[in-house]
């Protein structure tokens, strides 16, 4: 669906898990929404992403691809404003979305659902390995935000990741910078496996459920 003018707040209140990209800086231009996987922005329409709009988001976020059919460089959009490029990276290798999927964040395993008293306990485990198929050295992370290895004494590469619970981000530098990593539940035996052309990632963070921490668990600073 596009439109000439930026979604109203009320669509925003309805809008559930949707996304609303505009097709120029600072939400202007032609305004787009998505509620699904769209491998191909083009293909619906999309000529150019300028902003994103993600403040409607309840209990999922999306990631962006640079290339079509969701490959290449990624981009994590929770919830908040994206005016421009810069907004949503600083690796500077790309300003072009060319596809985007939901995030589907997933509570823990025998985990009671949580209430408002007891958001935060909610289990994140990830386990980071120097080597591919999870040898040589290892950082193992639970419930928490990491933003420098370093500092925790982990100075290897990151080859292969294992997920047991929540989603993850990860960044190829300190601080929540360079390229982005999506890690879902599951197991990566190679660096290819989650699209990085190097095996570095040096800070990681957690993805939350929307539906209980209404802002977020990281906020980017200028």
């Amino acid at each position: 669906m596009a439109s000439e003018h930026q979604m109203p707040a009320s669509k925003q209140q309805q809008a559930g898990s949707k996304i609303a990209i505009f097709e120029q800086e600072n939400f202007q231009g032609r305004c787009h929404e998505l509620s699904s996987t769209c491998p191909n922005l083009k293909d619906a329409g999309v000529d150019k992403v300028g902003s994103i709009l993600a403040c409607a988001l309840l209990s999922s976020s999306w990631v962006g691809y640079e290339q079509a059919g969701c490959k290449g460089e990624q981009f994590v959009f929770e919830k908040g404003e994206y005016p421009r490029w810069d907004s949503w990276t600083n690796s500077r290798r790309s300003d072009s979305i060319t596809s985007l999927r939901p995030i589907k964040v997933v509570r823990a395993p025998r985990q009671p659902l949580p209430t408002r008293q007891t958001k935060d306990s909610q289990e994140h485990k990830i386990v980071l390995y120097e080597n591919p198929s999870f040898t040589g050295k290892k950082i193992e992370i639970i419930d928490d935000d990491v933003p420098s290895f370093h500092a925790h004494g982990y100075q290897e590469k990151v080859s292969s990741v294992r997920v047991q619970s929540g989603t993850w981000v990860g960044y190829q530098y300190p601080g929540y910078r360079g390229y982005q990593y999506l890690f879902e539940k599951g197991d990566y035996k190679d660096s290819s496996d989650f699209g990085a052309q190097h095996p570095q990632i040096q800070s990681v963070r957690r993805i939350r459920d929307m539906q209980w921490h209404q802002r977020g668990a990281y906020h980017p600073t200028n």
